[in-house]
Order: C-alpha cells, then structure tokens, then sequence
C-alpha cells in the first residue's frame, strides 16, 4: 500500500474544496495533501459519478472524503473512490451539522465506536488504498480522557490508516454548526495526548492553525497538521509551504504565473460547460487583507458578466488590477 506525506493537509470543507479549488491550490503547493468536499455515500452510490468523483491528475496525491453510516453502503462507496483514482478514502466523523445528524453519520458516529469500527474493517477488505479518519475530540459529555480513547482504539484495532483529530468536541444540540467551528475552545493538548497514547498511528491535528509557527509547534508533538478556514481566508499563504515545511529549496511560483496557469484551466473548463462563478470562485480571496481586495473582486465580477474568453478575461483582470483601473 502506497503511503503518502500528511505534514500538511487542507481540509474537507463543503462548497469550496471542489476540483477547481484544489486544483488552484496545487499550483501554489505540489506537496499538501489535498481533500475532497464530503460526499456521501448514497450520493456516490445512486447519484451522478462523474460530476461528484472526477478530478484533475495535477491534484494527486487527494483523498475522498465520504460520510454514511451503512456498513455495506460505505464500503461500496470507497470501492467506487479507489476505482476513480482517489489515493485515500477518509471517513467524515466529525461534521455537527443538523443536515449530517439527520442522517446518522459525522460526528454523532462518535457516540457509536464499534459501528464505525464495523465500517472501517469492512471497507479495509474491500479497497486496497489507505482508509483514515477524521473526527472531534467527542461529542457533548463525552469524556475526552475515557470515551476518546475508546474511540480511538477501536479506530485503530478496525485498521485506519491514519487519524485526523480536530482539536474540539462538537456539541450536536444547542450551539449551530458554524458556531462549532470555534465553541468548545480548542484544546490542542488532548491531541498530543492522543499520540502519546497511540504511537504506531499518524496523527493529523485541525483547528485553528494560522500560521507557520503554529504548524511548526504542533509538528514537535503530532505527525501533521490540517488547515482549513486559513485557506479559504488566505489561500497564498500556501506558496511558501512546501519551502517552509516540506524543505523544498524550489523558488516560490510567482503570482502572475499562477494567473496565467489558472486562466489556461478555466478557458478548458469552461468549455466543457463549467460556469465563470464557479471557475472564479478560487480567486475572489487571494488578495483577502491587502489593499485593495475589494477591487479585485470587483474585477471578477466584470469578467464574470462580459464576454471575454477566461485566458484574456482574467489576464486582463490581473493587469489592471496591478495598474490600480478598478481603484
């Protein structure tokens, strides 16, 4: 089984790691370990394949992130991901939104360790790519020293890969989905203590992680690190990360480069039928906290509603930009 370097990983994250994020954010970094949106098992399953699972080659190595709480549906769904190409299946125990308790599965699997054991031995002997998990640190009054680390070993006898822990319970009742991304506070120690305690098995830790310092500190005490908001807030950040963590003495790719890549893309994209909303959708916040941003997405806008083809479309965005037209 091939395996693959997580130092550091972006984020399932639903209306945004789609096939053209990600394929913007592999021309910023060629070592990250990208992920899909969850997809779940039912949709792979019975909905439209090719438009859920079909994927750029440049965005290797990517794992699939799907979400179920059918032994048998699940272990289909990561057969149908191995045979599209996928390098990893992920399974999704940590989203607390209303829509996924409904259906049984994210984080309120937690409450269920041996069911989800019961998934993940299924799916190990259907697929021969790794199966990983990503969870929280347990849900409502769990207790994070006793449930988590039952949770945590029966993950671990079932055969994960690979564990990717975000550094937070999730309450399922009484906060909102958006409020769990920042209420418990986070607690990243409970992750350390997670690999003291399992220390034969990769540990990825998520969480409000901003920074290079930061990702550097938690990498004295876990095997990688996992962002997700920074990227979407800040997506360049990424061009000086496979300098900064992976050693790559490679000189960072130049703005105006990954322009033109990009624009090469979209034109191909958008003839095959792809809307300029979604193609531009990765380029709106590359200029977050910088002068002028607001003048940048402006300009997207132009080119979105005018009939340029993407090539000088968004070429001619990025020139007068630089020559402050949209100022």
């Amino acid at each position: 089984m091939k395996r693959y370097n997580h130092k550091l990983c972006i984020a399932p994250m639903m209306d945004y790691t789609d096939t053209h994020f990600r394929y913007f954010l592999r021309l910023l970094s060629q070592d990250i370990f990208l992920y899909t949106e969850m997809i779940s098992a039912d949709a792979l399953i019975h909905g439209h394949r090719n438009m859920l699972l079909k994927f750029d080659s440049s965005e290797h190595p990517i794992g699939l992130q799907i979400g179920g709480s059918s032994i048998q549906k699940m272990a289909d769904a990561a057969a149908i991901g191995q045979d599209y190409g996928y390098d990893e299946i992920n399974l999704n125990i940590g989203c607390p939104s209303p829509r996924v308790q409904k259906g049984n599965f994210g984080a309120s699997l937690m409450a269920d360790s041996q069911l989800v054991s019961k998934i993940i031995s299924n799916i190990k002997t259907k697929i021969q790519i790794p199966v990983t998990v990503k969870c929280r640190l347990g849900i409502d009054d769990q207790d994070i020293e006793k449930d988590l680390k039952t949770f945590i070993k029966s993950c671990i006898d079932a055969g994960t890969d690979l564990l990717i822990i975000h550094a937070r319970k999730a309450w399922l009742n009484g906060i909102s989905a958006k409020d769990n991304r920042v209420l418990p506070e986070i607690n990243y120690q409970a992750v350390y203590d997670i690999k003291n305690y399992a220390k034969e098995t990769e540990i990825i830790i998520n969480g409000e992680i901003n920074s290079y310092s930061d990702i550097k500190n938690h990498l004295k005490y876990v095997d990688g690190v996992m962002l997700g908001r920074k990227i979407i807030i800040d997506p360049l950040f990424l061009r000086d990360a496979d300098t900064n963590i992976f050693g790559n003495k490679k000189q960072s790719i130049k703005l105006e480069d990954i322009i033109e890549i990009y624009s090469q893309y979209a034109d191909e994209q958008i003839k095959n039928g792809v809307s300029k909303t979604r193609i531009i959708k990765p380029l709106m916040s590359i200029f977050n906290n910088k002068p002028h941003a607001k003048s940048w997405r402006r300009g997207l806008d132009n080119y979105r509603n005018n009939a340029l083809s993407p090539v000088n479309g968004l070429r001619s965005v990025h020139e007068d930009f630089l020559q402050g037209f949209y100022i």
